[in-house]
């Protein structure tokens, strides 16, 4: 695990599935528009989720590419499952703000919940063919530039399932510690 500290909120960067981070209190899904069951992220909260989650989930369908919404955390030993929508690389555009708008939703709405710890998967870089260097530096960006005004959140976590996303999210946030 790396850990970075970026004014009051810490960084950390593991490698890990993001279903099983029981020391937060949110987890953010990598969502599709309907907030259903799917490949990946999607399809792996859901798994632990359903069939409570979706039935939650439902009317606060569809949102589009840079939403963010949340719901319980049913089945979870965590409060909270934010879900963004992440935008599919070369059709939702303008793709780089869109996939900052994810990052940034979520924390704000960290913020508002009173949410003191939020693990992040990589957003759109699976199914939705975002690069995944230029997403992880989007990523990054993004929730160094939000720390200025969380006041709830203290820990972020990017959490990365292969050894490649893990690494190369390292190497990002060591170029922003130089």
């Amino acid at each position: 695990m790396i850990k970075n500290k970026f004014n009051d909120t810490t960084l950390e960067i593991e490698q890990g599935n993001i279903v099983d981070q029981p020391d937060c209190d949110a987890i953010v899904n990598a969502a599709n528009a309907q907030l259903r069951t799917g490949g990946g992220v999607a399809g792996a909260i859901h798994r632990i989720g359903d069939p409570k989650l979706t039935r939650e989930t439902r009317d606060l369908a569809p949102i589009s590419p840079g939403e963010a919404v949340i719901s319980s955390a049913p089945n979870f030993p965590n409060k909270y499952i934010i879900h963004c929508l992440g935008p599919v690389y070369g059709r939702d555009k303008p793709s780089d703000k869109l996939l900052r708008n994810c990052y940034a939703n979520a924390l704000t709405i960290a913020e508002d919940n009173g949410i003191t710890s939020i693990a992040f998967p990589a957003i759109s870089t699976g199914a939705f063919g975002y690069p995944k260097r230029e997403a992880a530096t989007i990523a990054i960006t993004a929730v160094k530039e939000a720390t200025h005004n969380l006041k709830s959140v203290k820990l972020v976590r990017f959490v990365l399932f292969g050894e490649e996303d893990y690494e190369l999210h390292k190497e990002i946030l060591d170029e922003f510690t130089d």
